[in-house]
């Protein structure tokens, strides 16, 4: 039997991506006034997830995507034994849903880690659109490779790569994507805990622990529980191509 759906808030207002901050994340640049137009009349509302809560659950019915417009999200999966496996962390400007495409059913949970806003896009009509908009197609093929590499990556690095050298890389791309974002690369709060991070990248909780402890003796970090100062990435990175990854 399917979990009972969570009620997720739906906002009253129209969400335009034209006046979006984080258009040139979403969108291909140098998309026309009447592009945007049509583009807009697909974005069908904005919602709103509270921490904990499901943005979709594995085995729903998938109808849209989710562009992340402000928060954090993981996607997961459970074990057998209950635990959670997750599979990777989203934040603003990315697109989440891809995962049901295949088979229009989701294969996995996306929860918010923080209290989150999404702007939901119908995929048939974004698929209509993209047909016409040859710019617009390429940029979500462009995603989707990117999703496949990011896949790649993860399973390089829990495959060939040691605990300080796994969390030096996650560190490295968690603060690449921050500074997308216009944020700082050097400070930032983790929105994940350390059991997530181990889960992601197939540590232990003390060993995740262990590893933050070290980087914070050697100088590479300063660590306040989530707040986190990256001190010297050079020395992570130095890290990451010893792995020989």
């Amino acid at each position: 039997m399917q979990p009972a759906p969570t009620t997720i808030r739906l906002e009253p207002f129209k969400v335009a991506c034209s006046g979006c901050n984080l258009r040139e994340l979403c969108l291909p640049v140098g998309m026309s006034d009447e592009q945007m137009d049509r583009l807009d009349a697909i974005v069908a509302t904005r919602r709103s997830v509270s921490r904990g809560e499901a943005l979709f659950r594995v085995g729903g019915a998938f109808s849209s995507l989710y562009a992340v417009r402000t928060g954090f999200f993981k996607t997961c999966l459970s074990s057998e034994d209950g635990r959670d496996q997750v599979t990777g962390f989203h934040m603003a400007g990315e697109l989440l849903g891809l995962d049901g495409i295949g088979t229009d059913r989701h294969t996995c949970d996306a929860i918010a880690l923080e209290d989150s806003q999404v702007c939901v896009i119908g995929y048939h009509q974004l698929e209509d659109l993209s047909r016409e908009l040859s710019d617009l197609q390429r940029h979500f093929h462009r995603i989707m490779s990117r999703e496949i590499v990011r896949d790649h990556g993860v399973m390089l690095l829990l495959g060939s790569m040691r605990a300080e050298e796994r969390l030096a890389a996650f560190l490295l791309n968690l603060t690449q994507r921050l500074r997308t974002r216009g944020f700082s690369a050097s400070s930032l709060v983790l929105r994940m805990t350390r059991e997530e991070i181990g889960s992601y990248l197939g540590l232990k909780l003390e060993t995740v622990s262990r590893a933050f402890s070290k980087f914070q003796d050697d100088g590479l970090l300063d660590v306040k529980q989530r707040q986190i100062q990256v001190l010297n990435p050079d020395a992570l990175q130095a890290l990451v191509n010893g792995s020989g990854c």
